[in-house]
């Protein structure tokens, strides 16, 4: 549950972020970058601990959730602002560009996400569970480059020229996919602790991964 909660809360925020364009280090990056690839190491450790099919249950209420949040944002624009109140014009234009994140992001998310769970639970049934961080990186790896070939055309076609919108591609694949590299001790102490204390440790032996089957728990 909790792992699901921090889910949810990582994908929501970062579309958020994601409307920001920033520079670290001289590179161009987006914001969401600081916290999206935490619900990838979340997802490793569900799709781990729990199976496929849990992770399919949690990648499907961050999809559901992600509509609430864009629509309340939606209602909040369209209801008239106080006429005492000057921050209209900065409030829409964060909300504005919100949908279409929220698309993009929607879109890259899901692919991405099942992608990376299916491939952490092919390769953990595979290798009879061993070589747990070489699945967590080929699988985030997977999963990332997915999700950046789909987001950043949609979320960003456009807006910014086509060289810059290769170079956020190409980048926020190598990073993020850095990411789960530097933070991966961390993953493997997580997923050995709570393997332990909830007696868990799912084979997804002649499972369906047909990601539409949310209720096959």
């Amino acid at each position: 549950m909790l792992m699901g909660i921090l889910f949810n809360v990582c994908l929501i925020t970062s579309n958020f972020l994601e409307t920001k364009i920033i520079t670290l280090g001289g590179l161009t990056l987006t914001g969401g970058l600081l916290i999206f690839p935490i619900s990838y190491i979340i997802n490793d450790c569900i799709t781990e601990i729990w199976g496929f099919k849990k992770a399919r249950l949690i990648i499907w209420t961050g999809f559901l959730m992600n509509f609430f949040v864009a629509g309340m944002g939606q209602l909040t624009v369209l209801i008239p602002a106080a006429p005492f109140w000057d921050g209209g014009e900065h409030f829409n234009y964060i909300f504005g560009l919100v949908p279409r994140i929220i698309v993009a992001s929607l879109a890259a998310f899901l692919i991405g996400s099942f992608i990376n769970a299916y491939v952490i639970s092919k390769m953990k049934v595979k290798s009879k569970g061993k070589h747990f961080s070489l699945r967590a990186i080929v699988s985030t790896l997977f999963g990332e480059t997915a999700d950046s070939l789909i987001f950043f055309p949609i979320a960003f076609g456009g807006l910014i020229g086509m060289k810059e919108l290769i170079n956020l591609m190409v980048l926020q694949i190598i990073l993020k996919s850095s990411y789960e590299i530097v933070i991966l001790p961390l993953t493997i102490y997580v997923v050995k602790k709570v393997k332990k204390f909830e007696n868990s440790d799912v084979y997804d032996d002649g499972i369906s991964y047909n990601v539409f089957k949310v209720k096959d728990l």
